[in-house]
């Protein structure tokens, strides 16, 4: 079974689950109020290297357009309420998922 990804938006924790057991969790900054996270099943469905600006050093995109789960200029702000809906991530978590997480990987982001 492929390994894939559970989002939970009250622990602002991702955790990455191979054969449905958690093998790493990662804390992440989440969307504001009005700008929140969306749930429910996604995908991985590119990846960018050296984005630039507040996306720190790589970028994975979702299925739902503009969302995605990427690093951080802003190491601070991982743990809070404070992105415009996307997952945040240390820049050295989000490098070690990428290895584990090829395009393709599910993605379930929940409450």
């Amino acid at each position: 079974m492929a390994n894939r990804i559970i989002v939970d938006l009250s622990d602002r924790m991702l955790y990455l689950l191979k054969d449905d057991i958690v093998i790493r969790g990662f804390p992440v900054g989440i969307g504001r109020m009005l700008t929140e996270t969306p749930t429910g099943e996604f995908t991985i469905v590119n990846k960018q290297e050296d984005p630039g600006g507040p996306f720190g050093v790589l970028w994975m995109g979702l299925s739902k357009p503009h969302y995605g789960i990427h690093g951080t200029n802003d190491p601070d702000s991982i743990g809070h309420m404070v992105s415009k809906g996307c997952v945040r991530m240390y820049n050295d978590d989000v490098l070690a998922l990428s290895k584990l997480a090829p395009v393709g990987t599910r993605v379930t982001i929940r409450k």
